[in-house]
């Protein structure tokens, strides 16, 4: 998997129309097929009168679960076409229905394939997309004469921290980006003089700040 993903923060939706036909994009972050299945239902009751209701969705950090389907379109024109949407953009844990209200003229393989993908893309750039990048949990630990040596490297290299603990000494918490690790482990351990306790955790992905 590559150092940084895509995922949906905020659910958006998109319309456009193709010779009378209405093409209704709905997305919603999910982390598990159920709440994908759960998403689309929900779709489908919403708009039980519509001629179709087409899907996909994409689930896990590299992808491990992807179904669509073409809901009584011809095959390979509105499921497929919907998630080499989603994966062209490289989204994560999100689902999407395209609702179709059928406007009497039919539109052909080429046509059904562009509004459908059309309607997804319209709904992604109304959505809130954020960024997941790979790096590590990283704990520093230090007295505290020190505080104000730590949050001057924070805030220079625009690192939040995800806790403070202040006990005998002051521990924090942050998330470091992979590719970052090694330049800020030797620059906080150069400007405490080597007294500082600075421990690695797991590999994770976060939002960047």
């Amino acid at each position: 998997m590559s150092d940084n993903y895509k995922e949906l923060l905020e659910a958006g939706s998109g319309e456009i129309a193709e010779k009378k036909s209405r093409f209704i994009a709905t997305m919603m972050p999910v982390k598990s097929e159920e709440e994908a299945i759960d998403f689309i239902n929900s779709i489908k009751k919403k708009y039980w009168d519509a001629r179709h209701n087409c899907y996909a969705y994409t689930i896990g950090d590299n992808n491990e679960l992807t179904r669509c389907s073409d809901d009584g379109e011809p095959s390979q024109t509105a499921g497929r076409p919907m998630l080499d949407v989603l994966l062209l953009e490289e989204l994560h844990n999100v689902a999407v229905v395209v609702t179709r209200y059928f406007g009497g003229t039919l539109l052909g393989t080429g046509g059904l394939v562009r509004a459908y993908q059309g309607a997804v893309k319209e709904a992604i750039n109304n959505s809130v997309i954020a960024t997941k990048v790979k790096g590590s949990r990283i704990y520093i630990e230090v007295d505290y004469g020190a505080i104000g040596k730590i949050q001057y490297i924070l805030s220079k290299r625009d690192i939040k921290p995800e806790n403070i603990m202040y006990e005998q000494n002051v521990r924090y918490e942050i998330n470091v980006i992979k590719d970052q690790i090694e330049s800020f482990k030797n620059e906080v351990v150069e400007a405490m003089n080597g007294n500082v306790k600075f421990d690695i955790d797991k590999e994770i992905y976060f939002y960047k700040n």
